[in-house]
């Protein structure tokens, strides 16, 4: 029996066929937990030797029907979906980087049966039954990795996986036509890690195309006309 049938019994037998009654034509729980998985493989950063980091943070954003619906169920549901991605990462031996917390959300302009997922991996991130979303981290101090845009604004990269480009579901966006809309993203573990994400343009550092490279202390990253500066910390 798979992951995801294990978790439709159980939450089957908790709350006596009542997803099933009630949640016929919209969003099925078990749809959501399989968006979690794919989030998790989708999103797994290679750090160092095995080392796979995921996102243990996640909002799931619901049409205001499916919410409405859900949110009667939010707790029991919300602690399942947190043990099931324990579960996956326990398989496919994933690492967290903290506890693991999901969030039922809601998004107006979603229309009934259409949901999306978002994620991070934070550091220090406790538990949160009832999908409570957990305290945001401290901001980060000078001590932390960051980029910093000619206009002097720091970027901290403080993230497992930080991704850069022009969309607006990236870590870092980047506002300039010759960016995609996931462009790059930087990996921290022993090392700092440039990849690019197969942009139309490409990704330099210190004037030459790079697929994936370590960045280096005053390392100028360029996506598109944009360039930021990497500092250390």
């Amino acid at each position: 029996m798979g992951l995801l049938d294990r978790f439709e019994q159980r939450l089957d037998r908790m709350v006596n066929g009542a997803f099933a009654r009630a949640f016929k034509a919209e969003v099925q729980p078990v749809e959501i937990a399989a968006a979690l998985q794919r989030e998790m493989d989708d999103r797994a950063a290679v750090v160092s030797r095995g080392r796979t980091v995921v996102p243990n943070v996640f909002v799931v954003d619901l049409s205001p029907h499916d919410h409405d619906r859900l949110a009667v169920y939010a707790g029991t549901l919300t602690d399942e979906l947190a043990g099931m991605v324990r579960e996956h990462a326990e398989e496919q031996r994933y690492t967290f980087l903290g506890g693991t917390s999901v969030e039922l959300a809601r998004d107006d302009d979603l229309e009934t049966g259409l949901f999306r997922v978002h994620s991070e991996a934070k550091a220090e991130v406790a538990s949160t039954p009832h999908g409570v979303r957990a305290p945001s981290s401290p901001p980060a101090g000078a001590g932390h990795p960051r980029l910093l845009a000619d206009d002097d604004i720091a970027h901290p990269l403080t993230r497992a996986v930080t991704r850069l480009g022009r969309g607006t579901d990236v870590d870092i966006r980047v506002d300039d036509p010759g960016v995609s809309r996931h462009h790059a993203e930087i990996l921290l573990g022993r090392e700092v890690v440039l990849r690019d994400l197969g942009s139309t343009n490409g990704t330099y550092v210190d004037g030459v195309q790079v697929g994936e490279t370590v960045l280096h202390d005053g390392a100028v990253v360029q996506l598109g006309a944009t360039r930021l500066t990497f500092r250390a910390g």
